[in-house]
């Protein structure tokens, strides 16, 4: 039994295919969805997304979002997903290393560069977790 997971960016299709399950980051946590799932529609932070398929994992960085999620199929609008061997670390560094400094320079709340700041954190944690 499989599930047909799909995640959409703003730009473009980022996956589509049958897996066995995903997990994802939840605003309580990670969760899991395995086929069967009851119906669920949640909100999903920037971090971390798991594939499995086929006996084997993969791993997406991902923005904020949400998910659909029902017993054969799992639908995932967000505005990032990368592929973890995708990801230029050494760009999101930057990207963070720039949000940070407009926080810090920033006397109001600044929503763009924070969200800018979560992307590129989730972009570092999955690159250098996957990367061993």
């Amino acid at each position: 039994m499989s599930l047909l997971l799909e995640i959409v960016t703003p730009e473009a299709k980022a996956f589509s295919g049958e897996v066995e399950s995903v997990v994802l980051p939840g605003t309580e946590g990670e969760f899991g969805v395995l086929p069967g799932h009851e119906y669920l529609m949640t909100e999903i932070l920037p971090g971390e997304l798991e594939i499995a398929s086929e006996g084997r994992k993969s791993w997406l960085a991902v923005g904020g979002g949400f998910v659909e999620a029902r017993a054969d199929r799992v639908t995932v609008l967000t505005d990032m997903a990368i592929r973890a061997e995708d990801i230029d670390e050494h760009a999101a560094d930057e990207a963070r290393r720039r949000a940070e400094n407009a926080l810090a320079e920033s006397n109001q709340a600044d929503e763009a560069a924070r969200a800018i700041l979560r992307r590129s954190l989730a972009q570092i944690h999955v690159k250098r977790r996957r990367s061993r």
